[in-house]
């Protein structure tokens, strides 16, 4: 019997392109030297073979299966674009490349994987924080499609040694695609990454986050002041720079002069004066900082504070009538605090100048025409027992989730506000109660039904 779970390669699917598997709901089965079984739940299969024979050129052969069986996997296997039909990609065509950037910016993926191994090269897409594999190439032509990259990215096609860092903007009508290039060699060719950047920022709003009312009104203070400092912590890809330009919109005045300095400039908002960090050429964090203090700023914006120099600029525009926020790699919204004074930045110019310290983590959201309710409460971990819930959700999988269960993300927070009560605890390292903790609102966020017991379970341990 057919399990629509069990893998299917790649190599079989390209077999059909996507647009005629929905139009038709036809799905590859196996593939012979001169025919292809297809699963079908069409009732005139005598009509559907002739057709499809003269489409591919090779002999059909249908098997029958049930409608519902036919949906998930063609929602599982071809992701459509929104609502509309999934394009169909030939992968010897000369566009191949734009095309596939075009599906990846149409899916809302935020990277392309282009990779090549011993045996075979293939394209993966990271959709919602997670890799799914699109295409498998020909080897033979693999080091093409890399130099294509290359010349449209404006990198020496020859170097193959070293890695290269490049960036490509595509316009067209009605579209326009901002990417990040980097390739790296290994050991069977160069792999390429391309990150696609968000490029307008006009419509964030901090209100949309995720946060909750208490820590929506202590961030909206928290950016409201006319000096301090504001700094949001988090792995790469949590969000980070989402949440500071979404503060810097409700901030954008024509009375305020902003500045930033980024690396990369992930967003464009028209109004704010963006600095692209250029480590080749002397222009680096501290360096733009300097620099920003002579631009007479209102508000600045540091990509990242990586050092310590950065660190002690940034406090010091903080104390001088500037509001500065910047992110921090830490696990917490206290390591916060421990990372800044082990950077060597004096404890009483933490309380000074800090207005408040964030952590952030983004959660897949469940797809809500698809995620299916659970009732075995026994499968949950004694973590969550206390809650005495009566049901919980989990993914299943859908065409408008191209079946991963899951649609969207959510970012949680964790916020520390310092004040005169718990700044003593913060900095000799002691713990404190944080009622909107990492945690809690990844488990609030559970309870009510939006993420699933697998996206939480790293906040119950």
């Amino acid at each position: 019997m057919l399990d629509p779970s069990v893998p299917i390669s790649i190599k079989l699917l390209q077999q059909v392109p996507a647009s005629v598997a929905w139009k038709y709901r036809v799905f590859p089965k196996k593939q012979g030297s001169d025919s292809l079984k297809l699963y079908s739940d069409s009732s005139d299969h005598s009509n559907l073979s002739k057709k499809l024979s003269v489409m591919f050129g090779v002999n059909i052969e249908i098997e029958t299966v049930a409608s519902n069986v036919i949906d998930e996997l063609l929602s599982k296997h071809y992701l459509k674009s929104g609502d509309s039909q999934a394009k169909s990609l030939n992968v010897e065509s000369d566009d191949f490349i734009h095309a596939v950037i075009g599906e990846a910016n149409a899916l809302g993926c935020s990277d392309i994987h282009i990779e090549k191994y011993q045996e075979r090269s293939r394209i993966r897409m990271r959709l919602d924080g997670k890799l799914i594999e699109r295409y498998e190439l020909k080897k033979e032509k693999y080091h093409e499609y890399v130099n294509k990259i290359k010349i449209i990215s404006h990198l020496d096609i020859a170097e193959k040694r070293l890695p290269q860092d490049g960036r490509i903007l595509i316009k067209g009508d009605g579209y326009q695609y901002d990417i990040r290039v980097s390739v790296l060699p290994t050991l069977f060719g160069e792999k390429v990454v391309l990150r696609l950047l968000s490029s307008d920022a006009s419509r964030l709003d901090i209100a949309d986050l995720g946060m909750t009312e208490n820590q929506f009104t202590q961030f909206a203070e928290a950016i409201g002041k006319t000096q301090g400092l504001v700094l949001i912590s988090g792995p790469t890809g949590s969000g980070k720079t989402t949440t500071l330009y979404a503060a810097l919109k409700r901030l954008n005045q024509p009375l305020s002069n902003i500045l930033t300095i980024e690396d990369p400039i992930e967003y464009t908002l028209e109004g704010v004066n963006q600095v692209q960090l250029n480590e080749k050429v002397g222009l680096n964090f501290s360096s733009a900082l300097r620099t920003f203090l002579r631009q007479d700023p209102d508000i600045i914006m540091v990509g990242e504070i990586r050092d310590v120099e950065t660190a002690q600029i940034a406090i010091r525009a903080a104390m001088t009538g500037h509001l500065v926020m910047s992110t921090l790699h830490t696990n917490s919204a206290v390591g916060i605090i421990s990372r800044l004074v082990e950077m060597g930045v004096p404890e009483y110019l933490i309380v000074d100048t800090l207005n408040i310290a964030v952590a952030q983590r983004l959660i897949r959201r469940l797809c809500k025409y698809c995620k299916k309710e659970e009732s075995n409460l026994d499968q949950l971990p004694s973590a969550l027992r206390k809650y005495q819930l009566n049901h919980y959700f989990s993914p299943n999988g859908c065409s408008k989730c191209h079946g991963t269960g899951y649609s969207g993300r959510m970012a949680i927070y964790e916020m520390v506000k310092i004040d005169h009560i718990n700044s003593k605890q913060l900095l000799k390292g002691e713990s404190i109660d944080l009622k909107d903790s990492l945690a809690t609102n990844a488990i609030d966020q559970f309870i009510k039904g939006n993420t699933s017991l697998e996206e939480i379970y790293n906040y119950l341990i």
